[in-house]
């Protein structure tokens, strides 16, 4: 009896991680294509991936820069549009 108690557990434990697969995989395909882009803009502007660390200057330059950068290249848009249409 204990082989198979063994085997139905090692079963019960594929089937559950199978289910749990399934379900991340349905919440990613359940979010619209906007919000999950959006939340990765946002996230990015925002610099959290710099917020785990202990340097707030860190943070702020990476914020700093990133923001001007979004800036430059809106403004290279404009000018290049300005000039060639």
């Amino acid at each position: 009896m204990g082989k198979r108690e063994d085997e139905r557990a090692a079963r019960e434990r594929e089937a559950q991680q199978a289910l749990e697969r399934v379900q991340g995989d349905s919440e990613t395909l359940g979010t619209s294509s906007f919000t999950r882009v959006a939340e990765r803009t946002r996230d990015h502007f925002s610099a959290r991936d710099k917020q785990a660390e202990d340097d707030p200057i860190e943070v702020w330059g990476t914020r700093i820069g990133r923001g001007l950068g979004f800036v430059f290249a809106i403004a290279l848009v404009i000018y290049l549009v300005a000039t060639y249409f």
